[in-house]
C-alpha cells in the first residue's frame, strides 16, 4: 500500500491530467461531438475520453513539472 501511495505522489500530475482530460474529452464529446459518425476521434464517447485524458496528462505534467526525490 505505501508504494502504491508514493507512486501517486510522484506522479501526481500525470493522474489529474488524465482525469480533467477525461472529463474534458468527454463533455466534448456530449456538447459538440460528431453527428455524422465519421470523425474518429469524436464520434464515440470512449476515443474522447481516451484522447482528453492523453492530451491532459501531456499538458498538465508539463506545467507542473514533477522532481526525481
Amino acid at each position: 500500500m505505501s508504494k502504491l501511495i508514493g507512486m501517486v505522489r510522484k506522479h501526481w500530475a500525470y493522474l489529474a491530467g488524465a482525469l480533467t482530460g477525461g472529463v474534458g474529452g468527454y463533455f466534448y464529446w456530449f456538447y459538440i461531438g460528431c453527428s455524422s459518425g465519421t470523425c474518429p476521434i469524436t464520434s464515440s464517447p470512449s476515443m474522447s475520453v481516451l484522447w482528453g485524458a492523453i492530451l491532459g496528462s501531456l499538458i498538465l505534467s508539463t506545467i507542473f513539472e514533477t522532481k526525481p526525490r
